[in-house]
């Protein structure tokens, strides 16, 4: 999904990123619980340049994060999915990855020139294509329900609006390998460390090579 973003329309076929992985020893099932192995996995399949957030999705990182999804790029997050694929908090039982592509930022003046209001919203702005404008500030990071992204899961059709402080915390509690999983008796690649070392509190910044892109 954040092929199609990097480098589109073509993307690259899910396939290929599972007969990749498994020939570079990062997954024996499709799974992924290193996240250090996923950005060397993109760089190579995707052409793009993958930075490693380490330190969670708060302070210091949160300015970064969300100047990243304003420039428009993809964030990919490992987190809990729960039954309806927002996050939760279940010690890595449920990990997955999700896609986050853009962000909802509550600010408390219409934005500087370069923004139109939705047409069906009021209230809702965009950035206007094409024309200079001024990045919106951030909110303050305690404010709560000020910040939305905007993410998608693999098994969902929808994209959906997830609350920041619920992806952050989701992200920062996976520490633990699934017990089903553990008794299932299939072969998973886990890095050294486990769960916590390759996915507790970290996640890629996507970006692609070409700076004019």
């Amino acid at each position: 999904m954040a092929g199609t973003l990097l480098a589109p329309p073509s993307g690259t076929p899910l396939q290929r990123l599972v007969q990749m992985a498994m020939e570079r020893g990062y997954t024996a099932q499709g799974e992924m619980f290193s996240v250090a192995d996923m950005g060397r996995l993109a760089q190579e399949a995707l052409g793009c340049q993958a930075e490693l957030l380490c330190g969670g999705l708060g302070s210091p990182n949160r300015d970064r994060v969300l100047q990243h999804l304003v420039a428009g790029h993809p964030l990919l997050i490992p987190y809990d999915e729960d039954f309806n694929h927002e996050p939760c908090q279940r010690k890595g039982h449920k990990a997955h990855w999700a896609v986050s592509t853009g962000v909802l930022l509550g600010v408390q003046g219409v934005p500087s020139p370069g923004y139109a209001e939705d047409p069906e919203l009021s209230g809702l702005f965009h950035p206007m294509p094409g024309m200079p404008c001024q990045p919106p500030s951030l909110p303050e990071e305690d404010l709560p329900g000020a910040v939305y992204l905007l993410c998608k899961q693999g098994k969902s059709w929808h994209c959906q609006l997830w609350d920041y402080d619920q992806v952050r915390d989701s992200n920062m509690q996976l520490t633990d390998f699934s017990p089903s999983r553990a008794a299932d008796g299939r072969e998973y690649v886990v890095p050294a460390g486990g769960v916590r070392a390759g996915l507790c509190g970290q996640a890629l910044l996507l970006r692609p090579r070409d700076p004019s892109h």
